[in-house]
Order: structure tokens, then C-alpha cells, then sequence
């Protein structure tokens, strides 16, 4: 017998320091004294965001700005079968307070967290860890030296996560950079992964893969590294990605690119449908840039994937 869904808004609401804000369930309820990102139950007929808001108020005393759709998931608890839909929050007014008497904090990314933890919220939290940038490197284009010069400036300026994916250099090539990209990144407290066409050896050298879409489709089981991410252009493969356990996918490509000209392009609005319910966050690529981080937040995208413009030459 099928289980009838509960539609729940959950709002991650993050301060300027990337701190999150968690509150415990209160007595009475499943789970009591379990540690969870505020949210509640949708209404008949109600959206998610109008019922993120109403929660957020009736819970904490906040008045929420614009909620962007990050992820959505099911969740098979004793109690109930749940679809949770993650939205972050980046503005509210009003200093959160708990209405319900229930125990509430932030928690900033060098902080232990609360426990226990509702089993849901741990996959959210290690998104967290997810920077609004993601870069694939350029060292076939600019050389050796000239790459690993851009990539000290770009790590400089706050990025943090760097695939290495280098199509037009031999193996035993990208094998030599590798040590000196993964020196620079975890530098800056950053990952590295390595695109999945590359020796399975150097995977687990970095910080975990990037899998393109064929790798995707031929895979059985996520990969024994700690992160996985994907390349997808379907809805079927953003499914196939979160079914994989994949931990983020990048999604393009959206606006035209120089490298692949008069390809089709996906464009906001059919990136944002896509996005909507995907079941990982997703990043959005294809001929964007930092300033598009926004408007891929809106659209439902932890940020923005790039390749030539985030490798700034000065």
C-alpha cells in the first residue's frame, strides 16, 4: 500500500557569515529534542513559499524575503512519508525567536553541531560545505604556469571548489598538475575533484569526482570518494544523480558559450523548471559568470559552474 505524502517547506536560513540557523522539535511532537531546520506543513492549496513564510513566522517571528528552491526529497520516517523542499534564505526581518518554546541557534561552519540530528537535516548540512562558485580549470588554455597563476588569484578572491578537468592534455600531463592544484586549493581550506575521464587513480588523489553525463548513465553505485558530482542535461539524470547519491550536479548548458557555438542553450526558464525539484542542489553552467550567482539562486541553483571567466588575469 502507497503511503500518503506530507508536502513539507523547510527554510535554511543563512546569515552573511554563513552561519544556519537550527531549532529542536518540541515535546509531544515525533522526534522531540531532534535538531532540524525550522519549517512546517503545506496547507491545502498553498505554495511552498507562501508556506515557508507563514511557518518562519508563526515559529520564529521573521518576515522572510525571497525563498530560493534548493533541493527537494522524500524521506520515509515511522510517522509519516514526507517530501521535503529545502529553500534557503538569505533575508528576513526581524531577529528569530522561538515562539514555540523549542531551543534554537546558529551554528557557523567551524561549529560542532547540535545533537541528535534529524536524520533529513544531514543531507542539507554537508550541502552547506557547497560554495556559490565552482570552477573547471583552464591549464590546456593559459599553460602550466599561467593557469596555476590565475588559480592562485581566483582561490584570493574566495573560491573554493575546482574541478580538474583538462580534455586536450595527455594523462601523465594532467598527473604532474594535479599535486600543484591540490596544493593551491587546500590551501584555502577549498576541494578539489577530478573529471571522471581522468585516471581512476587520481580520484582518489583529490577530493572526490566530477562525473560526466555518459560516466553518469554507466554507473551503478556512487563512487568510494567523499564528493561526487555530476554532469546533467535532463531531468532524468538530475533523478539518476540523487538516486546515485551524488552530493551536487552542474546543469547546462544555460546561455550560449564560446566554446560551443550555436549549441542549444537551456535558458533561465527552462533551467528553473528543471531545477525546481531536483533531489541534490545543482549548479547552473554554461556562459555565466560570478555576477549570475543571484539570478541562479533565484532560479534554484546553488550557484554558478564556469570555466574561462573564473580564471581572471589580473
Amino acid at each position: 500500500m502507497t503511503r500518503p505524502v506530507t508536502e513539507v517547506a523547510v527554510g535554511v536560513l543563512i546569515r552573511a557569515d554563513g552561519a544556519v540557523l537550527l531549532a529542536d522539535r518540541p515535546a509531544g511532537k515525533p522526534y522531540a529534542g531532534y535538531w532540524e531546520f525550522p519549517g512546517g506543513k503545506l496547507e491545502p492549496g498553498e505554495s511552498v513559499a507562501g508556506a515557508l513564510a507563514r511557518e518562519l513566522h508563526e515559529e520564529l517571528g521573521v518576515a522572510i524575503g525571497a525563498a530560493c528552491p534548493w533541493a527537494t526529497f522524500e524521506f520515509d520516517y515511522p510517522h509519516a512519508y514526507v517530501r521535503l523542499h529545502f529553500c534557503r534564505v538569505f533575508d528576513w526581518q526581524g531577529t528569530p525567536h522561538a515562539r514555540e518554546g523549542q531551543r534554537m541557534d546558529f551554528f557557523g561552519p567551524a561549529d560542532a553541531l547540535p545533537a541528535p540530528l534529524l536524520p533529513a537535516a544531514v543531507p542539507a548540512l554537508r550541502w552547506l560545505a557547497l560554495q556559490a562558485l565552482y570552477a573547471l580549470t583552464a591549464a590546456g588554455q593559459y599553460g602550466r604556469d599561467g593557469f596555476l597563476a590565475r588559480l592562485e588569484l581566483a582561490l584570493a578572491r574566495g573560491l573554493r571548489l575546482v574541478q580538474l578537468r583538462e580534455p586536450t592534455l595527455a594523462d601523465d600531463e594532467v598527473a604532474r598538475l594535479l599535486p600543484d592544484v591540490r596544493a593551491r586549493v587546500h590551501a584555502y581550506g577549498g576541494k578539489l575533484l577530478v573529471g571522471s575521464r581522468h585516471s581512476r587513480a587520481l580520484w582518489d588523489e583529490a577530493d572526490g569526482v566530477h562525473l560526466t553525463a555518459a560516466a553518469l548513465a554507466a554507473t551503478a553505485q556512487r563512487p568510494s570518494v567523499g564528493w561526487v558530482g555530476a554532469s546533467v542535461h535532463r531531468r532524468e539524470e538530475l533523478v539518476r544523480a540523487g538516486k546515485l547519491g551524488c552530493d551536487f550536479a552542474a546543469l547546462g548548458p544555460v546561455l550560449p558559450t564560446a566554446s560551443h557555438p550555436g549549441a542549444p542553450t537551456l535558458g533561465w526558464r527552462e533551467f528553473e523548471r528543471l531545477a525546481l525539484d531536483a533531489p541534490l542542489p545543482v549548479y547552473a553552467l554554461g556562459g555565466l559568470t560570478a555576477a549570475d550567482v543571484e539570478v541562479a539562486r533565484r532560479a534554484g541553483a546553488q550557484g554558478v559552474a564556469m570555466l574561462s571567466a573564473a580564471w581572471p588575469g589580473q
